[in-house]
């Protein structure tokens, strides 16, 4: 009779686990960039059971240098993307509405990283040099800090060759250009393990010119807001991410490996990863989720005070929302 009573309720149990799995409630994110410790509070979330949690099935699809977030939930590949607002801000003119619901990351690392032996000392030396940059969005900050300096991005004495930057820094390494792009939790400790020292180099943070943007924010498309039943998942979505990205800050090389994990490329190094979540976490800290209305308002203001050519041609409305944050208790 026992083992019929522990059958019984091992069958119940199998079904009640069976039903719960059934009615989570699927949502399908795409990132920014390739699967690495930049997207750790997802993957965390994840593996630790987070959304589970909060009956969500996240399916999380790395990005990578032809992938543009935008394009992918315009398309309908996602429900949510993360992105940097000059990108969300641009595609939004151009008739995709992304709305921020939702800023884990408060402070910008975007960085112009250039050999000293370029002679390369501030901006205005920029001219008549070579500069690599990020396209599929990453280049609206770029360009907007051009203009406000007056630079041509067309080549020439008085003007920067743009060269399009794929996902690493050889242009710098091989002096195919005099600067490139750079994170400050990636691709400028790319440089120094390739044999540079911080002496070598000369580094432009953006921040510190007066031009730096809100970078990887979570979007959605606006219609999606006026789904209640989506609300209510974006909702625990962002709950279950924030405290994924709480637990990545006190346990910096757990969140590493979980990110190490999830590499399918297998292209990721412990070193790096854990080294870049160190890094990450400075951007992160003390992020609630909250977006920080004065610094999308600065964003704005940096792309509209593009000279001739500014990123975005009006103050955007509606272009972001307390609505899901309000809404976590």
């Amino acid at each position: 009779m026992k083992k019929l009573i522990k059958l019984a309720l091992g069958t119940a149990l199998a079904a009640v686990v069976a039903t719960s799995a059934q009615a989570a409630d699927k949502l399908t994110l795409q990132l920014k960039w390739v699967t690495q410790a930049q997207f750790a509070g997802y993957y965390v979330a994840k593996d630790k059971g987070f959304y589970e949690e909060v009956g969500l099935d996240v399916e999380i699809k790395p990005g990578g240098p032809d992938i543009a977030p935008p394009q992918v939930i315009a398309g309908g590949g996602a429900d949510v993307i993360i992105d940097w607002m000059p990108s969300a801000l641009a595609s939004r003119e151009k008739g995709v509405n992304l709305v921020n619901i939702a800023q884990p990351f408060k402070r910008s690392g975007m960085m112009l990283t250039c050999r000293k032996d370029t002679g390369i000392t501030s901006p205005a030396d920029f001219k008549g040099k070579t500069l690599g940059v990020w396209f599929f969005g990453n280049e609206y900050p770029f360009l907007s800090w051009m203009s406000q300096l007056g630079i041509s991005t067309d080549g020439g004495a008085d003007g920067v060759t743009v060269l399009k930057q794929g996902f690493n820094v050889d242009p710098l390494i091989q002096k195919q250009a005099d600067c490139v792009s750079t994170m400050t939790y990636n691709e400028y400790w790319q440089v120094i393990d390739a044999g540079f020292t911080p002496d070598d180099l000369v580094v432009f943070n953006y921040t510190d010119q007066g031009v730096a943007t809100l970078e990887d924010g979570i979007y959605v498309l606006e219609e999606s807001l006026a789904d209640e039943k989506m609300v209510d998942k974006l909702t625990r979505f962002v709950k279950a991410s924030m405290k994924g990205w709480n637990y990545a800050r006190a346990n910096n090389d757990e969140a590493a490996d979980i990110v190490l994990e999830n590499d399918a490329s297998g292209a990721q190094t412990e070193k790096h990863q854990r080294r870049m979540m160190g890094e990450i976490n400075k951007l992160t800290d003390g992020s609630d989720g909250t977006l920080d209305v004065a610094a999308a308002e600065q964003t704005v203001k940096t792309l509209l005070s593009g000279g001739s050519d500014p990123v975005i041609s009006a103050a955007p409305t509606g272009a972001w929302t307390d609505k899901i944050t309000s809404a976590i208790k």
